[in-house]
């Protein structure tokens, strides 16, 4: 009824326009309790580049009033404050922005001129400022390496490939999302970057990835904090919603990530609640799993609960990859052989490189394998040569299950084009000489 503009005031009631709608909303909804002669308060919610007028400060007017023109004070989370210069005032009328000469209590304004401004940070009046309290946003829990690609294939497909747009990227992002931090490192050609969990990295990547830049990035590690003499990391309440008879699949598998069950709720619909406490990295690539073992069925969420002692080890993968000795493409007699080693990531054609990660090892170790060998062609006939031969599909693999999959010794290669694992040494020589 919403797409055809009508609505009515109670369930099968009488249809009429959306009028009566927005006259509950009007009714409903405070008014602001500001006064526009009260000191000016702005409380800022999103910064957004310009490329005519610098950024722009989004936010809304909570006491005071502010004018094109006028001088201002940034407040700034740690207390600081500096001095600045509205350039241009913007209100919203529906959805779309027009410039005012001034907005009062209660409206969603955007500012131009705010250099230096941050999300959750505020304005005030010049003279003796009056700050908001800043927004509270949660610590970083999840730290990832992000470096430029020096595979072989680097530039082939991306635009942005060098460390400077690389980290001008990086440097952005931070500035506009207050849960991502970037630091740089002693080497100029990568940067450690944290947040709120590797779904957050991986949407980060994604964008990254569609804007046509070409990176490498590590296996995500927790950030851990010294509390008391004691090694802590941060710890998660998760909640599955999941049916009943995935529950003891799903109590399994958090166990062995170290989670404890805080409690359990049946509904009585045919599906039950199950709230966790699990380190944060326990869930790493545990989304995958989770989507697996409930069969697309369940639904997790996760929210960060406290920092608390380190739980211990928790296994990982325990087999190892199946890595390209050479460049080259891909053939089917090669796939052939070498898929009774493991499952392949690779499919004949795709192109490889020494050090690519073309598939897993069904054991602990890493083995070498050629990826591009092909049939000798003779004259020579065999009674079997007719026989049916099978080649089994490649996994596939998602950038989360990639995140989750690689080690402290492997990268994920993003282009636009492709997702591709290798070591992070690509010749044997260097990795018998990194792991010495």
């Amino acid at each position: 009824m919403a797409t055809r503009g009508e609505c009515a005031l109670e369930p099968g009631g009488e249809l009429t326009d959306l009028r009566p709608l927005f006259e509950s909303l009007t009714a409903s909804v405070p008014a602001p309790t500001g006064e526009a002669d009260a000191p000016l308060q702005v409380l800022v919610t999103s910064v957004q580049p310009n490329d005519y007028l610098g950024p722009l400060a989004l936010g809304r007017v909570m006491q005071g009033t502010i004018e094109d023109g006028q001088r201002v004070s940034l407040c700034h989370r740690d207390g600081s404050t500096e001095q600045a210069s509205v350039t241009a005032l913007f209100d919203y009328e529906g959805l779309e922005r027009v410039e005012t000469d001034r907005a009062g209590p209660g409206d969603i304004v955007a500012v131009a001129g705010m250099e230096g401004i941050g999300l959750g940070e505020s304005l005030s009046r010049a003279e003796d400022p009056v700050p908001l309290e800043p927004l509270h946003v949660d610590e970083p829990t999840l730290s990832m390496e992000f470096r430029i690609n020096d595979g072989p294939m680097s530039g082939l497909e991306g635009t942005f490939v060098t460390s400077r747009q690389l980290r001008e990227r990086l440097l952005k992002e931070a500035e506009d999302n207050l849960a991502i931090r970037v630091e740089e490192t002693d080497s100029a050609d990568r940067f450690i970057v944290s947040g709120r969990g590797e779904l957050q990295m991986a949407v980060l990547i994604e964008q990254m990835r569609r804007e046509g830049y070409e990176l490498c990035v590590g296996r995500p590690s927790v950030i851990t904090k010294e509390i008391d003499g004691q090694t802590c990391e941060p710890y998660e309440r998760a909640f599955a919603d999941v049916p009943e008879e995935h529950t003891g699949v799903v109590i399994e598998k958090m166990g062995e990530r170290k989670g404890v069950m805080a409690g359990m709720t049946n509904h009585g619909t045919g599906r039950v609640r199950i709230e966790f406490e699990v380190p944060s990295r326990g869930l790493i690539g545990y989304r995958t799993v989770f989507r697996t073992d409930t069969k697309g069925t369940g639904l997790l969420t996760r929210r960060f609960e406290e920092f608390r002692p380190w739980a211990g080890e928790i296994e990982g993968r325990t087999t190892g990859a199946l890595v390209a000795d050479r460049r080259g493409q891909a053939t089917g007699y090669a796939a052939m052989n070498i898929q009774e080693r493991g499952t392949l990531f690779v499919e004949p054609g795709d192109e490889v490189y020494e050090g690519m990660v073309v598939g897993e090892n069904s054991r602990p170790q890493d083995l070498d394998v050629n990826m591009t060998k092909e049939k000798q062609l003779t004259n020579m006939r065999a009674a079997s040569a007719d026989a049916l031969e099978r080649l089994a599909p490649p996994r596939d693999l998602s950038l989360e299950e990639a995140i989750e999959f690689i080690r402290g010794d492997e990268l994920i290669e993003i282009t636009p084009e492709a997702f591709r694992l290798r070591k992070r040494h690509l010749t044997p020589d260097a990795r018998h000489k990194a792991a010495a």
